[in-house]
């Protein structure tokens, strides 16, 4: 749920987007994004791709762009600068939701060395297996895309694909949710099925934490558009984004394995819309 400080950061966002539609005039466009992503995180084997395909969520968001190649209040060009005819300015809101489970060899089979395949059934085995997770983020923020062909010429139809890259910084909050199937037969604390004895025993108490918060996040990608006609394009976006904190997912456990911060990957399709 929003709290004042979400409202205040979109609000902020607004004020910011009108102000310079005011003073400057440029012209505007407006879209949405959705598609699939992997997270990546303290769940499951890093860098094994039953984890990452296993652990893929899906993301949806509203994007607004300032198109400093064109005036609205004139219907004009502006001055014919590198930097008006090769950048925008991409303002986004957008949501991701991403369902969590280890995977990987610690709570896969066992190979024996006769070749024999039996499941892991040890209790650290057990305790991976029936630790779940979602990691849901709000994201607000700010790109600037950089387009190394004209975007003059490509809304005048000189071409129809507009390759781009882009960097920003995004404010997440995040509300991650923590579960266990795992019934400890002694647990620490009778009852509660979030005590730390139904987890992984290797992890340090405090590991698993499913506490709201907000963070700061890096944001790359590298696309492209297509022109359909005057007034839109479709877009596809790889995006990388990488959070200033390990608590995204609500595990942020202590061993040597536990090197990155959480990030993800993110494959967008977007429908963009000229404002004229």
């Amino acid at each position: 749920m929003f709290n004042l400080k979400h409202l205040a950061s979109v609000f902020c966002l607004f004020l910011i987007v009108q102000s310079t539609n005011a003073q400057l005039g440029f012209s505007h466009e407006v879209g949405v994004i959705s598609g699939p992503l992997q997270f990546r995180s303290d769940y499951g084997v890093r860098e094994d791709s039953e984890t990452n395909f296993g652990n893929s969520g899906f993301g949806i968001g509203i994007v607004h762009y300032l198109n400093f190649s064109y005036r609205a209040d004139c219907n004009c060009y502006t001055t014919d600068t590198y930097f008006n005819d090769h950048f925008k300015l991409r303002n986004e809101i957008s949501y991701n939701k991403t369902n969590l489970e280890h995977l990987g060899k610690w709570v896969g089979n066992r190979v024996g060395a006769d070749g024999s395949v039996t499941p892991r059934n040890t209790i650290e085995a057990n305790q991976l297996r029936g630790h779940k997770g979602v990691a849901k983020n709000l994201d607000i923020g700010t790109q600037l895309e950089f387009f190394p062909l004209s975007i003059r010429d490509f809304q005048g139809f000189a071409y129809s694909f507009a390759p781009f890259v882009s960097f920003g910084v995004h404010y997440t909050s995040y509300t991650p949710e923590v579960s266990t199937t795992y019934d400890n037969p002694n647990p620490l604390a009778y009852g509660d099925v979030t005590d730390s004895s139904n987890f992984y025993s290797a992890w340090e108490d405090g590991s698993v934490d499913a506490s709201p918060g907000s963070t700061w996040s890096v944001v790359s990608s590298v696309g492209v558009r297509y022109k359909l006609n005057k007034l839109s394009d479709l877009m596809l976006d790889l995006r990388w984004q990488y959070y200033f904190s390990d608590n995204i997912d609500g595990l942020d456990h202590q061993l040597p394995s536990n090197k990155y911060n959480d990030w993800l990957v993110w494959l967008n399709v977007g429908y963009i819309y000229y404002l004229d």
